[in-house]
């Protein structure tokens, strides 16, 4: 905002001199002499536009007051560098000069240069070295050009001869240049009093003084509000404020210390120009939180074009950044004044303060139009300042100030709410520390009370308890002599047939001894010898079904005796296959209707493995009774074609052994899958299971260093997958 005044002030200022200048006849240029005659000077000065020739080179002797430079180019070095470029070259050292007559009226007169350039030069008079500004050298690398930027130096002039003002320049190569607020002149002098330059020069550079003001201010305004930010860092406003703050201290530096060397001019210019919009829109993001305003597309739109404005404004040539410095700074500007007197029509609490800054700065404004038109912006109001620095200050720091007392306000008010609620604590605290101190006395009395209902509610659960260990071993055991029975029940199945073999046998060589006596008696030798041998042949199958119904008697007590839960290195395949024909005959002796289709795949090259038999055994019977219940028929999710099977197989992976047992039944509802293996958890009916069977066997083949797996799919079967580690049988 304040880039935006003063460059309408510059301007205004600017055109008012070139009317001046082209409306006094204070010089005239003789063509045909080629000399600059200097009649009269105005207050204002005169430029010294004409008469110059240029030449390329270097030669020393172009300064001497006698030189011939009839034949040098005639141009003008006060247009733009860019400009005079289409006349002299940008490169190398080049030489201009000017015959100058000033009048014998004016030899009374101490006059001054004022001089404005963007290359490095020296300044001849007559042959004489006056001043130097920069440094001019063949080197390329080592030209550093320099401008005075208006800084009157004296002229020496010798008042009994024409004047010859030589100029030796080069220009600094590779230089970016700014449009901003400047121009720039190759070469720019203008002639004037001295004691008059110096007033003008002090007043032009009043702006900047006043500058050194306005820092004091951002700074104070910048600390202030980052204080009451960490004080109380909900109220976001005053970090906006801080960083706007921030942005116009740093945008002020720049234009108080404005470098000489042209090649840092623009950086300076678009530091200044770039932390001034930042400024603003620092200005309005304050705004918008300190009203609690939505930041709807305006204010993002507003956003995205002060960021491209910043692109822009390093844009040279030509003058994109009057794009953003008139456009874009004036839309911001607009929506500030709006978020303003919308608060005020809100009656949003201290709207008003700021409103009163928004019509402080409209007037101030207003003031400072008139006065560019009636032109009363330079009249001195000090040595140092002038009515446009005072109307400047008072117009951009009205806003700001307004909203600076605001927060002042807001935070006091906060404050005040705060140490409220502060007040209102203690008195709680004071009502709740009465409160407690009343509770701890009724706690002290009934604490003895407590105490023995603690102690008789421990009692009870610690009676609840062991009943429930009992009642759990009842479980376990119960479960174990389920298994015991349904073992029993396969083995008496399985050992009928030898014990019918047996007795068929007897009874058979009952028989055949009661013909061997009939032979015997009639002397039929030969036909005894024969009876014998058959007699003979039935006893040897007696004692081989004798035998094998021993062994299924010493396999159940085997099963039926208390594991000692030591390992043996036992055949998995026999141990897997045993247990399944038990089971088999087991569910067949419960229900004699009961059939199914057993198939095995056993694994020969597994050998023994380390495990303990009866855990292992009790597994897997638990196992295959459970697959055999599940193919169980009726099956209405089968059809009449239902043929129930029972798959088992025994895998070798690696140093693993895989045990299957896959059945084709009901399968195992997904949402009940992950409780299987769960101790009491049961899918069969009330009373036909514990919910115990796959909770041991998971324990056993976890203390085995293994795994139990399930894989089911419901309506298709289910698959039980045990993984034993291998121990070598040379173990």
């Amino acid at each position: 905002m304040r880039r935006f005044f003063s460059l309408l002030f510059e301007c205004f200022i600017s055109v008012s001199l070139i009317f001046l200048q082209s409306n006094k006849c204070l010089s005239q240029f003789d063509s045909s002499q080629n000399v600059f005659y200097l009649n009269k000077l105005s207050p204002e000065g005169i430029l010294l536009d004409k008469g110059w020739k240029f030449q390329a080179g270097d030669n020393p002797d172009y300064a001497k007051p006698d030189y011939d430079d009839s034949k040098w180019q005639p141009i003008n070095p006060t247009l733009d560098i860019y400009d005079s470029s289409l006349q002299i070259p940008t490169s190398g050292i080049g030489w201009l000069r000017l015959h100058l007559s000033i009048d014998s009226s004016l030899q009374k007169e101490q006059l001054a240069l004022i001089i404005n350039q963007v290359v490095a030069s020296e300044i001849y008079l007559n042959g004489q070295l006056l001043y130097q500004f920069g440094v001019v050298g063949a080197d390329p690398n080592k030209i550093k050009a320099y401008d005075p930027m208006g800084k009157p130096v004296s002229f020496p002039w010798d008042k009994s001869v024409r004047q010859v003002l030589a100029v030796r320049y080069a220009p600094q190569p590779n230089l970016l240049y700014t449009t901003i607020l400047r121009t720039n002149p190759m070469l720019q002098i203008h002639m004037n009093k001295i004691d008059t330059a110096f007033d003008q020069y002090r007043y032009e550079r009043g702006f900047i003084t006043s500058a050194v003001f306005r820092i004091g201010v951002t700074l104070i305004f910048a600390i202030l509000h980052l204080a009451f930010f960490l004080y109380y860092p909900q109220q976001k406003a005053n970090l906006y404020f801080c960083l706007y703050a921030v942005f116009g201290l740093a945008s002020d530096l720049a234009d108080w210390n404005r470098p000489h060397m042209v090649e840092y001019l623009f950086y300076s210019f678009n530091l200044s120009i770039d932390t001034g919009q930042l400024q603003i829109f620092f200005l309005l993001t304050s705004l918008y939180s300190l009203f609690q305003q939505k930041r709807g597309w305006i204010y993002w739109g507003l956003l995205a074009a002060t960021i491209a404005g910043i692109f822009l404004n390093g844009w040279g040539y030509p003058s994109h950044w009057l794009v953003s410095f008139y456009f874009i700074d004036t839309l911001v500007i607009i929506e500030v004044l709006r978020l303003v007197f919308k608060a005020l029509k809100l009656k949003k609490r201290g709207a008003w303060i700021i409103a009163l800054g928004a019509i402080s700065s409209t007037v101030f404004w207003i003031v400072f139009v008139l006065g560019t038109i009636f032109n009363f912006m330079n009249i001195p109001i000090s040595s140092n300042y002038i009515v446009f620095d005072l109307i400047f200050n008072l117009f951009y720091l009205s806003i700001p100030i307004a909203t600076s007392i605001y927060l002042g306000l807001d935070f006091a008010f906060t404050t005040r709410t705060l140490q409220q609620k502060l007040t209102e604590v203690e008195e709680l605290s004071q009502k709740t520390m009465a409160q407690e101190k009343e509770k701890q006395q009724i706690l002290s009395s009934q604490k003895e009370t407590l105490e023995n209902q603690v102690q008789e509610r421990t009692g009870e659960l610690k009676q609840s308890f062991e009943h429930l260990k009992s009642t759990q071993a009842q479980l376990i055991q119960s479960e174990k002599m389920a298994s015991l029975g349904e073992l029993t029940a396969g083995i008496a199945h399985e050992i009928q047939n030898p014990l019918n073999f047996v007795n068929n046998f007897s009874e058979v060589n009952t028989e055949l001894i009661d013909e061997l006596k009939t032979e015997l008696s009639t002397g039929n030798q030969q036909q005894a010898i024969e009876i014998a041998n058959d007699i003979k042949d039935n006893e040897q199958k007696i004692i081989h079904h004798g035998k094998r119904a021993d062994a299924i008697v010493k396999g159940m007590l085997q099963h039926s005796r208390t594991s000692t839960g030591q390992k043996e290195l036992t055949d998995i395949n026999a141990l897997a296959d045993e247990y399944l024909r038990l089971s088999f005959h087991g569910m067949r002796a419960k229900d004699k209707s009961f059939n199914a289709t057993l198939q095995t795949d056993f694994d020969a090259s597994i050998g023994k493995i380390n495990i303990v038999p009866p855990d292992i055994g009790r597994v897997l019977l638990n196992l295959f009774n459970n697959a055999f219940y599940a193919v169980k028929p009726p099956n209405p999710l089968k059809g009449e074609h239902y043929e129930p099977t029972v798959i088992v197989s025994t895998k070798k992976i690696g140093d693993k052994v895989l045990i299957s047992v896959k059945d084709n039944g009901v399968g195992i509802p997904q949402k009940v899958v992950d409780k299987i293996f769960q101790p009491f958890f049961t899918t069969k009916p009330t009373g036909e299971g514990t919910g115990l069977g796959l909770s041991l066997s998971y324990d056993i083949i976890k203390a085995h260093g293994g795994e139990i797996k399930v894989e089911t799919e419901e309506g298709e079967g289910s698959a039980f997958v045990i993984q034993l580690p291998i121990v070598s049988s040379r173990i």
